[in-house]
């Protein structure tokens, strides 16, 4: 009998949960590890803030979903691995062995780096967890009182673009329908060398999309845009033009903010000799293994991959749904291979890039495949059906968590929406 923990019950995490319990035979076991008790689907964040969506549309309580699919399910955070030992260690004391461990735990978020971010100890707000876009919803009610200048944007080391461009132009549209918008300046800032690099190197038009769309809107942008600090209604930013000289420093004054952060690698993972990169995330190979741990793999947002290019400011390369759930279907395949005697790297992941983007009243999608150039195809088109089908998705996909479905939603609906047939490694 083998033993699969997977730690982490996110978007990559739950999936993989589930594809698991259905490779394998029942005499094999799957625990799932979670920090909480609650499943959230991050990419609805953005509209919680803005209280487009409140968190029971959003969450929901996991254990009697997994549980009813013969996974075990454990609510506590994991403070120790020991790969030699093949243990963790929970923060409650006990200890969980396993046999194979595939780390899906996505982040930590580095508002550290720069002085005065963060909803907690800073200045500006978030909309990478449930708990940072309630906070967000309640002070942007309390800005709604006193409006006034907004910033919206990613610092150095950000890999995560997209939600920081939704949320400039969903909160555009809000104010829009509160007929408030003549009342507040927004400006994006971002450490991307061009608006729609994305950490992609840009994907098909998306430079000329995104600067039509922010130009419709009114938003005024800073770029290659080093975040120095923020204080309480200040934010300091240094701008670089292309040979990394000061081009301009900007003291920008706002009422609200919200700024995305750099990614590290959660404590438990990053403390592992050997397992990580200096930023504590996953090495894993071609066929999300680690290469100085044949038992453990890894997905998602906690793996290393170097950025598509250098950028004068540090941009990171972003892990996106479809690539997140290709990592997962492999690893689900390769440990199932293997404990079933048929060799243990047969598939590899589909490192590509889909994305659908809401952009409040319409949307964008952006396709990039593979992921790093040059690329197969590398495409980016705009409408109103896009707004419409990323509301479709978190619908699906909340579904899909909770009647715990292990087909691979990208390949099945989304692929097939965009007009592009199955991807092959």
């Amino acid at each position: 009998m083998a033993h699969i923990v997977i730690l982490g019950a996110g978007t990559g995490g739950t999936p993989a949960a589930y594809e698991m319990r259905e490779a394998l035979g029942r005499e094999h076991k799957v625990t799932l590890i979670n920090a909480s008790e609650t499943f959230q689907f991050v990419p609805s964040n953005p509209w919680v803030a803005v209280g487009w969506r409140e968190r029971d549309d959003t969450t929901f309580p996991l254990r009697q979903y997994v549980e009813k699919k013969g996974i075990n399910f454990i609510a506590d955070r994991v403070d120790r691995i020991d790969p030699e030992a093949n243990q963790l260690t929970l923060a409650g004391g006990d200890t969980v062995d396993y046999d194979y461990l595939v780390l899906t735990t996505g982040p930590m978020l580095a508002f550290d780096e720069v002085e005065g971010t963060g909803p907690h100890d800073g200045y500006t707000q978030s909309v990478c967890t449930i708990d940072h876009a309630e906070t967000a919803y309640q002070k942007y009610e309390e800005f709604l009182k006193n409006p006034g200048p907004v910033v919206v944007g990613a610092v150095q080391g950000a890999s995560c673009f997209g939600p920081a461009y939704e949320f400039a132009m969903i909160l555009d549209r809000d104010l829009r329908k509160r007929k408030m918008r003549d009342q507040v300046p927004i400006t994006f800032v971002t450490s991307e060398p061009y608006i729609g690099h994305m950490g992609l190197g840009g994907v098909g038009d998306s430079k000329g999309l995104l600067e039509h769309e922010l130009r419709e809107r009114h938003i005024n942008w800073i770029t290659n845009a080093r975040t120095e600090r923020v204080e309480d209604g200040k934010m300091y930013v240094t701008q670089l033009d292309e040979k990394g000289e000061v081009l301009k420093e900007h003291e920008l004054d706002f009422n609200y903010s919200m700024m995305l952060p750099a990614f590290r690698g959660v404590p438990a993972v990053a403390d592992v000799e050997g397992l990580c990169n200096p930023r504590g995330f996953v090495k894993v190979d071609e066929c999300q293994r680690s290469p100085a741990y044949s038992n453990i793999f890894a997905a998602g947002v906690g793996i290393a991959i170097p950025p598509v290019e250098q950028t004068t400011v540090a941009t990171g390369a972003p892990k996106t749904g479809y690539m997140i759930e290709s990592m997962v279907t492999a690893i689900v395949e390769n440990i199932a291979g293997e404990v079933e005697g048929k060799g243990g790297c047969n598939t590899q992941g589909t490192w590509s890039t889909i994305c659908l983007a809401d952009l409040g009243d319409t949307g964008a999608a952006f396709v990039a495949l593979p992921q790093i150039p040059p690329r197969n195809v590398t495409w980016s088109k705009k409408g109103k059906w896009v707004h419409y089908a990323k509301i479709a998705f978190e619908k699906y996909f909340m579904r899909k968590m909770k009647t715990g479905h292990s087909e691979p939603i990208y390949e099945k609906y989304v692929l097939r929406m965009l007009g592009i047939n199955r991807l092959k490694k």
